[in-house]
């Protein structure tokens, strides 16, 4: 039977108790949030279909609508004013957190194609872990009549770790399946 993450985040911390020689359970890293972004850019101005198309997907694969957000600076090469809405983004926490996280590490990412694992560099020095996904398709709650409408989304997993080497290790602890 396939653990959840809360259960894994349990055996996680007597591991860790070891290793980093925690006191109590609040010392150990657990997550906090989960942010999922997708940058539309351009396809808000072109099409407004597309952006909500985007939207709806989004909010099927998190199970929470996002929100719109706007550039914060000019860019003219880009011909992007402040303001100029450029992508969506949602954050999730408690429940929604954890089955997302369920559904990524156990469903979503073994469905990747070529998949090897994830690099360890994806984990940065304060302790959080953003993935980078190409084709939103590889969660079951896309159809597979949507391959021409593809996007990538930005997931960053926001922990308590105060050490890359706790958060790695907490991340590995909790199924997150890096390479060798």
């Amino acid at each position: 039977m396939m653990q959840t993450i809360k259960e894994k985040e349990k055996k996680a911390y007597e591991i860790m108790k070891e290793e980093f020689g925690y006191k109590n359970l609040m010392a150990a890293p657990h997550l906090t949030k989960i942010v999922v972004a997708s940058g539309t850019g351009r396809l808000m101005k072109a099409d407004k279909n597309k952006n909500t198309f985007v939207a709806d997907r989004i909010a099927k694969i998190t199970g929470q609508k996002p929100s719109v957000r706007g550039a914060k600076q000019s860019i003219s090469g880009f011909k992007i004013r402040t303001g100029d809405l450029v992508g969506l983004m949602t954050t999730l926490r408690g429940k929604y957190m954890y089955n997302f996280a369920d559904k990524l590490i156990n469903i979503a990412i073994p469905r990747t194609k070529d998949f090897r694992g994830i690099e360890r560099k994806v984990v940065d020095s304060i302790g959080n872990m953003t993935i980078g996904i190409k084709e939103h398709t590889i969660f079951p709650e896309t159809g597979d009549e949507e391959i021409r409408d593809v996007f990538g989304l930005a997931i960053t997993f926001v922990t308590t770790a105060k050490t890359k080497k706790e958060a790695t290790r907490y991340f590995e602890l909790i199924g997150v399946p890096f390479k060798a």
